[in-house]
This record gives C-alpha cells, structure tokens and sequence, in this order.
C-alpha cells in the first residue's frame, strides 16, 4: 500500500503578543487566514490524512484545528506530540515510524528548522539545492507533500519523492 506523507508548518504567528513564552506565541491575521486556505488545498486535492500528528505549541495548534475544520476532521483526532516543538530530524523520524502501519495518509505539523531537516533528509535533498537564492524552502503554512515507503518503521534517507510543494502565497488570493 503506498504510503503518502504531509509535512506543513505552522502559519504566520504574531510577535507582537502577550504570550508569556515562544510556546505560547498565536497566529497571527494572516496565519488567520492560511490555515483555511491550506486546508481546502488539501480538500480540493483529495489529501484527508488519516493520522495526524501536531506540535502543542499554540501557533502549530491553532493551524490544525483551522485546517481540521476545512477538512471535517473532529479536534480529537489529532494526536499531540511535544517532541516536535524544537525537534531536529532524529526526533521527527522517532514521531514518523510511530505512525500506525494501516496509516496512508499522514500529516506532520510543527516548526522550522526542524521540518526543513527532516524534509532534506527524507527526499535526499541538500536545502541549498532546493533554496536557489530564497531564503527558507517551508515557509510559514506550507505544505510538502511527499510519496513514501511502504513501511513507516522502515524511513531512510532518501526515501520519499516530492509531489508537490506549495506556500499560501502560491494559491493566489
């Protein structure tokens, strides 16, 4: 069974906040109003994931639930994981291949750099190949939508193919 995985960062948070820590930190207007249109991206190209694993911090929370609402995918479905806030690719990789192998469509949600890592990891592609002159390859809300194995517990280096990678920005308005 072919296995496809969502990596999506968070939206555009705001700094100018009262949130007490980073963790904290909420969306702001503009991640508002990314979340939704990512998430009938997601619906317009038939990605309903089927496991979805999210980082707890408010801003990756916030984004979720807004893509879930576009997707009628209940809040209790979703299973938080704090090892992704400020995970690197070892962590990220210990969240994927706990994914149930009846899993075909998974999403992550969390944060920069550690998605970037894991992306370059997953499909074998060094970032500065893949940046050009841009700074920043999975911007705030963008998804990368990747073909993997077969077998979640059995994730190597190099072994996802890019389907598609596209930022809020990329939809227009």
């Amino acid at each position: 069974m072919a296995r496809q995985l969502i990596i999506m960062r968070h939206a555009k948070s705001a700094w100018d906040t009262n949130a007490s820590s980073d963790f904290e930190r909420p969306l702001a207007k503009r991640g508002l109003q990314d979340a939704p249109r990512m998430g009938q991206w997601l619906l317009d190209h038939d990605l309903i994931p089927d496991f979805i694993i999210s980082s707890p911090a408010q801003r990756a929370k916030q984004t979720i639930l807004e893509v879930c609402k576009i997707l009628d995918i209940k809040k209790k479905v979703i299973h938080w994981d704090a090892r992704i806030y400020g995970a690197g690719t070892e962590e990220l990789l210990e969240v994927l291949t706990e994914i149930p192998k009846q899993t075909s469509i998974a999403m992550i949600i969390g944060h920069n750099p550690g998605l970037e890592m894991l992306f370059s990891y997953l499909t074998q592609k060094p970032m500065e190949d893949l940046l050009g002159e841009e700074a920043g390859l999975i911007k705030t809300a963008t998804i990368a939508h990747l073909q993997m194995p077969d077998d979640w517990t059995r994730i190597s280096t190099g072994c996802a193919t890019l389907s598609t990678l596209i930022s809020p920005r990329e939809l227009g308005t």
